[in-house]
């Protein structure tokens, strides 16, 4: 029993990412790490989609890369005469993938109440933007493929962060001044256009209930 324990106890547990790590990546702060992200990426990006070669071809010579470097280094450990490595720590954990699957979810249910909030709770300027971002979306989806949106995503997530965190003050007052022109032309249209129509048709239905 004891035997047992202290073997459980002993055998390695497989590394989890943490959210922490993401955010070191994205912020260049292990700049091996990020180097690494930025580079695969745009080599993925680079064989799909300007060279077109196929997906499972390219996860295919990858695989094969691994399996045999793999098969090489342990195989020259052993003619060395030292221990084969132990790969123990390379499984994925239950614990990592429960945080992926609630990590899934969070954004799922992250997305389903923003559109409930803002179909329901919100006025119909943020209705209005929310629709005409999502129409610019549906127009962007047609000119560039899903990998190379993705692809976007991952530069953008390489670059806005660093650069928000470094011109953060210029930033924050720039948004403020592009709110508040936003806030007054929302209130011009609804003075201008909106009570307009409203006191339009309040005299209208007047004057039909006058006939």
């Amino acid at each position: 029993m004891d035997a047992s324990a202290t073997e459980q106890s002993s055998s390695p547990t497989a590394p989890v990412i943490s959210s922490d790590v993401w955010r070191d990546i994205f912020l260049w702060r292990r700049k091996n790490l990020s180097l690494s992200v930025f580079l695969t990426s745009t080599v993925i990006w680079v064989l799909l989609e300007v060279y077109h070669f196929n997906f499972v071809t390219v996860v295919s010579w990858v695989a094969m890369a691994i399996t045999t470097l793999l098969f090489l280094w342990g195989n020259i450990r052993k003619l060395l005469g030292k221990v084969p490595p132990n790969m123990s720590g390379l499984e994925i954990s239950e614990q990592s993938a429960l945080e992926v699957a609630n990590a899934c979810r969070g954004i799922v249910e992250e997305v389903l109440k923003w559109m409930f909030h803002v179909s329901v709770d919100r006025g119909w300027f943020v209705f209005v933007q929310v629709v005409a971002g999502l129409l610019l979306l549906s127009y962007v989806g047609t000119v560039f493929s899903l990998l190379t949106l993705l692809y976007i995503g991952v530069m953008m997530g390489m670059t806005v962060p660093v650069s928000y965190k470094k011109y953060e003050d210029k930033i924050k007052s720039g948004g403020e001044c592009l709110k508040v022109k936003s806030r007054r032309f929302y209130d011009m249209i609804d003075d201008k256009v909106i009570k307009n129509m409203k006191n339009k048709i309040v005299k209208e239905e007047k004057e039909k209930k006058i006939k």
